[in-house]
């Protein structure tokens, strides 16, 4: 299956360059470029491409408003690419339903992963995006409408929910809870379902939010690894 994707930059060189490289690619098609959001918006919409990369600072309409309006009006799947990793972007781009979120300095290689993983139904940070991501989260006072929002789960759902936000994948949940891997994804997607979450970078947010994961530094870096992230399908 060919990944078809749309890359929105106001800066030429960059948005050719990523354009490029994607193409480049045998399994996925750069369907359109577009220098600004509302171009993006407007090429989402009419070529229903799987992926949309978004710079956050462009002009007419930026990165998170162009995501937050792809997120809501299509089935696209969304990564923010910035020079600029600053906590009020990464907590608004990720509440306005970003699958992914990666600095601008990515290797190539981390560039076409990314693309893969969201296109598949998975999320991705890079690891000094998620450090500052926990720290935001893990900083805020719980909110008792946020943990009402748990009311609607099961204990095995909300068992899944805490590991999820652990960094553990399918195969080590279903270790932990003694059950199959098949039953682990049935967890997860009535977790999704139920609360409302595009993916697992949402779940793990809802469970900083509502309280129900403690900050440690053992469990941060567990949902730091590259290797988890890309290796806990949904």
């Amino acid at each position: 299956m060919t990944i078809r994707v749309v890359v929105a930059d106001d800066q030429e060189l960059v948005r050719s360059g990523f354009a490029m490289i994607l193409d480049a690619q045998p399994d996925i098609e750069v369907l359109a470029e577009a220098g600004d959001g509302a171009q993006a918006v407007e090429a989402v919409r009419r070529l229903k491409p799987e992926v949309a990369l978004l710079d956050i600072r462009m002009p007419v309409m930026d990165g998170i408003e162009a995501c937050r309006t792809i997120s809501a009006e299509t089935g696209c799947r969304t990564v923010i690419l910035t020079t600029f990793d600053s906590d009020e972007y990464v907590y608004e781009a990720l509440h306005a339903g970003a699958s992914g979120f990666l600095l601008k300095d990515v290797r190539r290689d981390d560039l076409v992963h990314a693309v893969r993983v969201v296109a598949a139904g998975d999320s991705l940070l890079a690891p000094s995006v998620a450090r500052r991501l926990i720290a935001e989260y893990t900083s805020r006072p719980v909110v008792a409408s946020f943990c009402e929002r748990l009311g609607v789960l099961t204990a095995r759902e909300r068992e899944t929910l805490l590991h999820l936000a652990r960094g553990l994948s399918n195969a080590e949940i279903a270790a932990a809870l003694v059950v199959s891997e098949h039953t682990v994804k049935t967890h997860v997607g009535n977790v999704l379902s139920k609360l409302g979450l595009r993916d697992r970078i949402q779940a793990v947010i809802c469970a900083y939010e509502t309280g129900l994961v403690a900050p440690s530094p053992e469990g941060a870096e567990a949902l730091l690894s590259p290797a988890q992230v890309r290796r806990t399908p949904s």
